[in-house]
């Protein structure tokens, strides 16, 4: 059997007092994909702080290629091998496009060449600060970032929110183009039900801060009625 390259085991944890997921178990394999799905406020944002290290953990464990990384600090997950794309993106305002790109830059398949030929607009805009970019430019520049790092697993917690529609197709390609390469496994937190689920190959979606489906991105994204009773109204691409 192959060894999962992440794998979480019963997994509770939160923040302060709160506990915000029960019981979590997951396995994602090299290279694969998975969606996290559910309503506003159930714990997808928390699965990803908690797999960086962000939350108190208060049971269970979570293993990065068979090692138990669940006492690790963030820095030396990421060093790991663990990229993270946060919702606030989180860029540097004061460094140009280049250099938010070039200070965390590790070496491997991703370079400045093979980011700018996945984002075109930011080669464009390679000397522009962080703070003269669009919102969309950001997530780009956010996304690119963490690809330099090198990482064998990127989290990508909803980059497509509230971004227009033709950046939201920019964006949708390039990660597109990052799974068909087979170069990194991904899990995805997405209001885009549609879009994360073309893009994946497995589901899970959580209420409550517990995992209420799992199952093929495929079987679920024609499961209607599942879709609408645990994630509600779903959002296309185009809203």
């Amino acid at each position: 059997m192959v060894e999962p390259i992440l794998s979480l085991k019963g997994v509770r944890a939160g923040y302060g007092g709160a506990t915000v997921l029960h019981d979590i178990s997951l396995d994602l394999p090299e290279n694969g994909s998975l969606a996290v799905l559910g309503r506003n406020g159930v714990g997808k944002s928390t699965l990803l702080l908690t797999i960086m290290g962000y939350t108190q953990l208060r049971a269970g464990g979570i293993a990065w290629r068979g090692k138990d990384i669940s006492r690790f600090e963030p820095h030396n997950r990421a060093r790991a091998g663990i990229g993270w794309v946060a919702q606030e993106r989180e860029i540097f305002p004061s460094l140009s496009v280049e250099e938010n790109l070039t200070t965390t830059a590790r070496s491997g398949s991703w370079t400045l060449d093979s980011i700018y030929a996945m984002f075109p607009r930011l080669k464009e805009r390679r000397g522009n600060m962080g703070n003269q970019l669009s919102g969309g430019e950001q997530q780009m520049l956010a996304i690119a970032r963490a690809l330099m790092t090198n990482p064998s697993l990127l989290l990508l917690d909803e980059p497509l929110e509230g971004l227009a529609p033709v950046i939201v197709e920019e964006l949708t390609k390039a990660m597109t183009a990052m799974l068909a390469d087979r170069r990194l496994a991904i899990v995805l937190v997405e209001q885009h039900t549609d879009i994360a689920l073309e893009l994946t190959e497995q589901a899970i979606v959580l209420e409550r801060g517990a995992i209420v489906h799992r199952g093929p991105s495929s079987e679920l994204r024609k499961d209607t009625a599942t879709l609408e009773r645990l994630v509600g109204l779903r959002v296309a691409a185009t809203a």
